[in-house]
């Protein structure tokens, strides 16, 4: 075993990675949008959360994906811890997808479906557009994963094969190696242990649970492990898993945080039962393998050995599932008290942003609800501003300084978020997102713009009455009334907005956002002219007229950003922007921190 090999080993699970990560990749670009839809809304129960779980990851091929989803949506508030428990039971489950393909292909020319699989793929990709080319790249990931898994078979020696060469310096190299593994097997329990401890160490330094079963399936189809070690080893691997999702929720809420501890809590609790029951429910997979047709037998036959573990790992996530969907509720309490809940300093780090990824496949797409929530609450947070300047302007007799100082803070803090918003949403952007997600990226992004000068113009009304206020100026009652008559309408806007952030806006919506705004402009104009007239009087008022034309301007500007809020969100909805804006709205905005930077 020289280096050669070892590197032949290496480019082999190369292959399979990357095949992995293409079909991956493709897939959610391919069901991205429904996915999440899927995610959100089919997960209220246990049951319907674990189907979720099961056909996403025998989807995307890999449970780390599915992990890291399941992580990025709790962390966005869009799934409960329980929903979320519920999701990564069926994870489990449907990675052992990934078993049955890598044993089936022991039993076939992976090369007359592999090689195909890419010749068919590749002119989708490279000629095709959206859907199609996200077919071509899917089937060209899942080409390549079969060949990869081809190669690292045909690649790693058959024990059998060596013990019978007429050459003695391999059957000595052979027989060298089968006695290691006898030694660490025999010695019951501690050696389950030992195994169990080199299935979680595979893990993490190939970082993919996927990689990690080809491999332990490859080593006992040719011989170099039995069916009890490589069957440790695969308990070991469920463990290891856990880490990616673990990662995942470093630095995120503290509810991500408990999600990834729940999936950790439930994976070693299979191990502990399994432990005590192996030497049972090995003799049932045994049993049932048996019962198979011929060309699936892997009763006690070393050649099919592949076909018993790919059943082993499918009877033990399902039997560990049937044990502890009951006890969800106590696994939720479990890491609620383990991971506690700082409230305090949640509450004043609330807008803080986590971008969550991890390192096998892309997930800019999966951060795009965490984006969504963010801006959300600024949103709110600008709603809270206005009806503040509102409150203000309302009642000059109270003393409002404290009012005013939450106002800067709040002002501030908008100004915190929409760096860190933007800076995620161009973060997401260096991974291909597709085309859907491009367009409501751009989009976010000039909302979050428009949301920003609302709380800057805000902030700036709200020093504009405390002029009005310090220097003692006294607004004629029509202009008083013309003023909270805009205010009002610009609050109505502002709830729109706020209503229907993120969610479909109709012709009709649209329709009344632009007759709001006609009327916020009437209204401006109205007591603009009125204004200006007062102005050319002999004893007028020209700083308080002057202040009057300010703050009238200012609240119609505010329409305007509110307009264009609900544009951006029609846009979303009907995708009529073409994907190009991405890249020059990127751009602007990379621009523009570069140049807050400097």
């Amino acid at each position: 075993m020289n280096i050669v090999f070892f590197l032949e080993i290496l480019g082999c699970l190369g292959i399979f990675l990357y095949g992995m990560k293409v079909l991956s990749e493709a897939v959610q670009k391919l069901a991205g949008q429904r996915m999440r839809y899927v995610m959100a809304t089919m997960t209220q129960n246990r049951v319907s959360g674990l189907m979720t779980g099961l056909g996403i990851t025998a989807l995307l091929q890999s449970s780390s994906a599915t992990t890291v989803i399941v992580v990025s949506f709790v962390n966005a508030g869009l799934l409960t811890l329980i929903e979320a428990i519920g999701v990564i039971m069926g994870a489990n489950l449907g990675t052992t997808v990934t078993a049955w393909i890598i044993a089936a292909v022991g039993k076939f020319s992976v090369a007359k479906i592999a090689v195909p699989l890419v010749g068919v793929g590749l002119p989708m990709f490279f000629v095709g557009k959206g859907r199609l080319k996200n077919i071509g790249e899917a089937t060209i990931g899942f080409g390549l994963l079969f060949f990869g898994l081809g190669l690292l078979k045909e690649t790693v020696p058959d024990v059998r094969g060596m013990l019978a060469s007429d050459d003695e310096a391999i059957r000595a190299q052979a027989e060298h190696y089968l006695q290691m593994v006898k030694n660490l097997a025999g010695h019951g329990y501690l050696s389950y242990l030992i195994f169990l401890v080199l299935g979680i160490g595979l893990t993490l330094v190939v970082q993919s649970s996927s990689a990690a079963m080809a491999i332990t399936v490859t080593l006992a189809i040719n011989g170099w492990i039995g069916f009890e070690e490589s069957a440790f080893v695969v308990l070991g691997e469920n463990i290891g898993t856990t880490v990616t999702a673990w990662l995942a929720a470093l630095g995120a809420n503290v509810h991500a945080k408990r999600a990834a501890r729940a999936h950790f809590m439930f994976n070693v609790m299979g191990v502990v039962w399994m432990l005590l029951a192996f030497p049972l429910f090995a003799q049932a997979v045994l049993w049932l393998g048996a019962q198979l047709p011929e060309s699936f037998r892997t009763a006690k036959q070393t050649t099919d050995i592949g076909f018993s573990l790919a059943l082993y790992h499918t009877l033990f996530n399902l039997t560990n599932i049937l044990l502890l969907i009951w006890f969800v509720p106590f696994i939720a309490r479990v890491v609620t008290k383990w991971v506690k809940d700082p409230s305090e300093e949640e509450a004043e780090e609330r807008h803080k942003l986590t971008y969550i990824s991890q390192s096998l496949v892309a997930t800019g797409e999966l951060n795009l609800p965490e984006a969504e929530k963010a801006t959300i609450e600024l949103a709110e947070l600008t709603k809270d501003m206005f009806e503040g300047f509102v409150n203000v302007f309302k009642h000059p007799e109270e003393d409002l300084s404290a009012e005013v100082a939450r106002l800067r803070g709040l002002e501030d803090q908008a100004d915190e978020m929409t760096e860190e918003i933007t800076e995620y949403l161009v973060r997401a952007t260096a991974d291909d997102i597709g085309q859907r997600n491009a367009i409501q990226v751009a989009q976010m992004l000039r909302i979050v713009a428009e949301l920003e000068s609302i709380s800057d113009t805000t902030y700036r009304l709200i020093k504009f009455v405390r002029r009005k206020y310090r220097k003692e100026h006294e607004f004629v009652k029509t202009a008083t009334e013309g003023i909270r008559d805009c205010a009002n309408h610009v609050s109505t806007f502002i709830d729109m907005y706020n209503e229907k952030m993120f969610q479909p806006v109709s012709d009709t919506e649209i329709g009344k956002a632009l007759d709001l705004e006609d009327e916020i402009d009437r209204i401006r104009k109205q007591v603009n002219r009125k204004a200006m007239k007062r102005m050319a009087e002999a004893d007028a008022d020209i700083e308080g007229e002057i202040l009057i034309l300010e703050i009238n301007n200012h609240c119609e500007k505010i329409g305007n950003y509110a307009l264009n809020i609900m544009q951006s969100l029609y846009l979303i909805a009907n995708e009529e922007e073409a994907p190009e804006q991405l890249a020059a709205e990127v751009e602007k905005i990379k621009s523009g921190l570069h140049h807050q930077k400097d």
